[in-house]
């Protein structure tokens, strides 16, 4: 019986959207800590399969029922697969042995799963009969119900751990999706609403739904990027990529070196004039493309907005409220990276990107024009100019530290941008 409720472990995961839609059209989940991911439909159920031991060869092979939730409350999932296809029957009885429950289905030889509901509080055996094999596991409910026990096919079993899109088999039913999950492994959900994108990272221990609240973030090159609250900020989740400001405005693209080396006014450019890194990385711009600070009467792109409408690039003292919410200069860094060394030199020290922020090491370009350190170190801008030497964030490949430090406006940075209070 023991075995049996350790198999059985699972945390059942729903998603909801609210904000600027209520509805999820996808999740993308990531394991920090493995490093495996998968994408499903937002209506799906994500079920994370910890202590069974079983892979999926073992799995398939196996005279194996799975119950889960159990104990369960409300309902329940059962798993298995069938050996040949055929018709099966499904029994429950009760602790007396008395049948209580019992549905007929033609099963394929795949995995098969089916919603158990209904069920009284009390001690309860499953039993699947096909014509040469038979499964059996005991189910504990903690249910409040009297009715009538429903036994509901949900769908075939779909698994997927290699960060392909989910295939089902009929669209528009809920699928129940597997994922491989050890207890403690930070999660990192992205869920997609139509032109809407928030990044939710979590460490479940029961089952939950994850609500992603949807939010406007369109830059003026009509770009829309993943938000990320982390305390009490939100920021966007990936660099700036836009070429104009939120205006309109088109920002210059200068490539030259010389003429780089000589700008008293805003411009952008990509990682060693390649467009593809920006893809990737986002775009680099001077400190005169994002100095919009009118009350100097002296902005230097005439107060112009390179960050979204509602959105505005973070000044010293807000790097501060994220620093000091990580742990400080110390150690925020590492919750700013992301894992792995795809986008990072190794090791990539301290890397967990438990804030999900996601940060990527897309190096950065001197006033002299001069391109560097991709893979090494990402500098962030912020807006607060100290002697004519502007503060910024930087995160190196080699430390799990963040640090403040200032730098001629004249270098180009990566941007990230903060939602206004």
């Amino acid at each position: 019986f023991c075995a049996m409720n350790a198999n059985a472990q699972n945390y059942l995961i729903s998603f909801s959207g609210t904000g600027e839609s209520s509805t999820v059209s996808t999740v993308k989940v990531e394991n920090l800590i493995s490093g495996t991911s998968l994408t499903l439909d937002g209506s799906d159920i994500l079920s994370l399969s910890i202590s069974t031991g079983l892979n999926s060869d073992d799995y398939k092979a196996s005279s194996w029922l799975k119950v889960y939730p159990n104990p369960m409350n409300d309902n329940t999932l059962l798993q298995f697969y069938p050996p040949e296809e055929g018709n099966a029957v499904i029994t429950v009885f009760d602790f007396t042995g008395k049948p209580v429950a019992q549905s007929q289905s033609y099963l394929e030889k795949s995995g098969q799963e089916f919603r158990l509901s209904g069920v009284g509080k009390g001690l309860y055996l499953i039993n699947v009969r096909g014509n040469n094999y038979q499964f059996s596991g005991r189910l504990i409910s903690n249910g409040k119900s009297n009715g009538t026990i429903s036994i509901a096919k949900v769908n075939n079993i779909v698994q997927a751990t290699d960060g392909k899109a989910v295939e089902k088999e009929s669209k528009g039913i809920q699928s129940t999706i597997d994922m491989a999950y050890t207890t403690g492994d930070r999660l990192k959900f992205t869920g997609i609403s139509g032109i809407y994108s928030t990044v939710i990272t979590d460490i479940p221990v029961s089952d939950k739904t994850i609500t992603f609240n949807f939010m406007t973030c369109i830059d003026g090159d009509n770009n829309n990027y993943p938000v990320v609250k982390i305390g009490t900020q939100v920021w966007m989740a990936e660099n700036l990529n836009t070429t104009k400001y939120n205006d309109g405005t088109v920002i210059p693209n200068i490539t030259d070196n010389t003429a780089w080396a000589a700008l008293a006014t805003g411009a952008y450019c990509d990682y060693s004039n390649t467009p593809s890194y920006s893809t990737t990385y986002g775009r680099l711009y001077n400190w005169y493309a994002i100095d919009n600070n009118l009350s100097t009467k002296e902005a230097s792109n005439g107060g112009k907005n390179v960050c979204p409408t509602s959105w505005h690039i973070p000044n010293d003292a807000e790097w501060t409220i994220l620093t000091d919410y990580l742990g400080g200069l110390g150690i925020g860094g590492g919750k700013l990276k992301e894992t792995g060394i795809i986008h990072w030199k190794t090791p990539n020290a301290g890397a967990t990107n438990e804030t999900g922020f996601t940060a990527l090491a897309g190096g950065l370009r001197l006033r002299s024009g001069t391109f560097n350190f991709i893979s090494i170190q990402i500098p962030f801008w912020s807006s607060t100019d100290y002697l004519s030497y502007p503060y910024q964030r930087t995160i190196n490949y080699s430390s799990a530290v963040i640090s403040r430090v200032n730098s001629d406006m004249g270098n180009g940075f990566p941007v990230r941008c903060l939602k206004d209070n």
